[in-house]
Order: C-alpha cells, then sequence, then structure tokens
C-alpha cells in the first residue's frame, strides 16, 4: 500500500461507522439504494463484497482539515459524512443527467432501479447531509451548516453551466472556452472539495483566514481532480475506470482536452471540428480517430499540464496557512497521489 492509500483507509475507518448511521436514518428503500450506490449491498440488499465504496478523498479532505489545525479528527467527522452524502448525492443525479449507464463497474442507480427511485434516492441523501451536519455538537455548527449550504448552491450552478455546454456548438461563435470550462469545473467539482476541507477546519474551531486557505487548496485540488478525470475519460482503462474506452468521446462531452485541442489552431485541431460538426454519433473507430487528434493537437499534454499546476497551487495554499506539521504533510501526500491517480 502506498502511504496515501493508508491515508485514505485511516479516514475512511474513522468515518465510516457515522455514515453508516446516517445512511441507516433514511427510508428503507432510499436507504437500500443508498447504500447499492455506495458499494456496500446490491440491489437485493445484500453485502456486495465486490462494490466498489469509492476512495472517499471527500471524507479524508475533512478529517484532515480538522487535523491540519490542531483538533481531533473525530471533530470532523458530521462534516466528512456530510459531503461523502452530497458527493454521493451528486453522482446519482449527474449519472440521470448524462445518461451514464454505468458507476464503479456496476450499473448506475437509474439504470438499477430506475429514474425516479434514482432522483428520490439523491433527494434523501442530500437531505440526510444536511441534517447530519446540523446535528453536530459543539459551537460551530452554525458556520458549518452555512458554509455547505453556500456550497450546495454553488454545485447547482456548476451542473447548470455543465448541461448547457451541450447545447453549444464545438467551434465558431458561442463555443465553449477552455476558461469556460474552467469555471465551471471549479464550481462543480472544486467548490466541494473546497468544503470538505473548510468543514473540517471549522469544526476544529480555526480562524476565517486558516478556512479560506484550506477552502482554496481544495478547490484547486478539485480543478486538478477534474483534469485527471478528464484524462480518464478518453484515454483510461476500462478496467479501471469502469467505463467504456473513449467514454466521454461517445457520450459527446465538452472537455477539457478535447476544447483545448480546438483552440491549437492547427491541422489536427482543423480536422476534429470538422469531424464534430459532420459527424452523426462519435463511436468504435471514429472515437479513436477522435481521441488520436486530440493528443495531436496537444490535448492530452496540456490537461495534464492543467492538473499539476492546480496540484501546485495547491500545494501553495496549504503552506500559507499556519497548519500543525504532521497533518499538512499528509495532505501534501494526498494531493500528489491524486494528480497520479489512474481510477
Amino acid at each position: 500500500m502506498t502511504p496515501a492509500t493508508v491515508l485514505l483507509g485511516r479516514c475512511r475507518e474513522l468515518v465510516r461507522p457515522a455514515l453508516v448511521d446516517a445512511v441507516g436514518r433514511l427510508h428503507p428503500w432510499t436507504g437500500e439504494m443508498a447504500a447499492y450506490a455506495l458499494g456496500w449491498a446490491d440491489t437485493a440488499g445484500t453485502p456486495d463484497t465486490g462494490g466498489s465504496e469509492g476512495k472517499g478523498v471527500r471524507q479524508a479532505l475533512a478529517v484532515l482539515g480538522a487535523e491540519a489545525v490542531g483538533a481531533d479528527g473525530a471533530d470532523a467527522v458530521p462534516g466528512a459524512v456530510a459531503v461523502e452524502l452530497v458527493h454521493t448525492f451528486s453522482l446519482l443525479h449527474d449519472d440521470i443527467m448524462d445518461a451514464d449507464a454505468l458507476r464503479r463497474q456496476r450499473p448506475a442507480v437509474w439504470k438499477a432501479y430506475g429514474t425516479g427511485p434514482a432522483v428520490l434516492a439523491g433527494d434523501a441523501l442530500l437531505a440526510q447531509a444536511v441534517a447530519t451536519l446540523a446535528e453536530a455538537p459543539g459551537p460551530h455548527t452554525a458556520a458549518a451548516v452555512r458554509h455547505l449550504s453556500h456550497t450546495l448552491n454553488t454545485l447547482v450552478s456548476g451542473q447548470a453551466e455543465d448541461l448547457r455546454f451541450e447545447e453549444r456548438p464545438w467551434s465558431g461563435p458561442g463555443a465553449v472556452e477552455p476558461e469556460q470550462y474552467r469555471s465551471m469545473a471549479d464550481h462543480k467539482t472544486g467548490a466541494l472539495l473546497g468544503c470538505a476541507l473548510a468543514l473540517g477546519a471549522i469544526l476544529g474551531g480555526a480562524p476565517d483566514r486558516t478556512v479560506s486557505r484550506l477552502e482554496r487548496a481544495g478547490r484547486h485540488l478539485g480543478l486538478a481532480f477534474q483534469a485527471v478525470d478528464d484524462i480518464l475519460g478518453i484515454w483510461g482503462d476500462p478496467r479501471v475506470t469502469g467505463k467504456p474506452v473513449h467514454a466521454d468521446l461517445r457520450q459527446g462531452k465538452k472537455t477539457y482536452p478535447v476544447l483545448v485541442a480546438l483552440a491549437d489552431g492547427g491541422k489536427a485541431a482543423h480536422e476534429l471540428a470538422m469531424l464534430f460538426a459532420t459527424a452523426e454519433r462519435i463511436d468504435g473507430e471514429t472515437a479513436a480517430h477522435v481521441a488520436a487528434l486530440v493528443e495531436e493537437a496537444g490535448g492530452r499534454t496540456e490537461t495534464r499540464e492543467e492538473a499539476r499546476r492546480h496540484v501546485d497551487a495547491a500545494h501553495r495554499a496549504l503552506r500559507e496557512a499556519s497548519l500543525a506539521h504532521g497533518a499538512a504533510q499528509e495532505l501534501d501526500v494526498l494531493f500528489t497521489h491524486l494528480l497520479d491517480r489512474t481510477w
């Protein structure tokens, strides 16, 4: 095991009992779907040893956020549960909106249970996230709930931007610019990772200045995370990602590698623009050719550099905060691990 894997496991073990308790307070049906979404059970409600419950990055950030400001990681557990439930809620709804049939190498919740039930399960997870945080003991609960509420509005804004991108052309007037995509990713992905670190710091009693710097570190990490996700969405190994090869291209998603490749202006970029303008469907050999053109136009390399720039910015934000040395080192380890991930 790598140090980051051990770290994620430690935080997951700390949070897991409270997460199980929170899901157990849901209606039995929505609780069953939540357990399936979290990789704990199959569609019959039977414990599923082969299910993937994810890496637990957001809950780990909450725990480390508290430890980084000198508090006990246990102080952040309500925040860790809240961000994990919000993340799961967002995946349920995203899969419906994107028509993604697979999630973590299993049918998505909407494919396994139906669209209506999946929407309901997502709603239940969101409500339970807020309730869990609101019931946290201590003097900092109200501030934590306010921060989560602000983040939820930001997440919805990011998802709205993402959906509107689908209506815009690939090139020419009205095309999505890389900077616009970056703004969307900051809202949709960066906000929740920033919130996770901030909630840990808030519940740990940190001053506003420290909370702000940790949130900024988390948001940069989120942008790096999204950039790596975009690389994996085109070139990732399906046995690891759980999605078909060239998945994002097949679905016609406007992701950062494609957008920066189209902006390159060279021969490959021109051919890409022509393909997107004329192809009724990108599949099979066409998807492989598009992926090669994106790489030729620098999309893969530039997206990798984008991820590295944001991880470097996240490291700088950590150094600007007055953090406990051991926890700060663990955050550095986790940030670097997320840059090099293949899942």
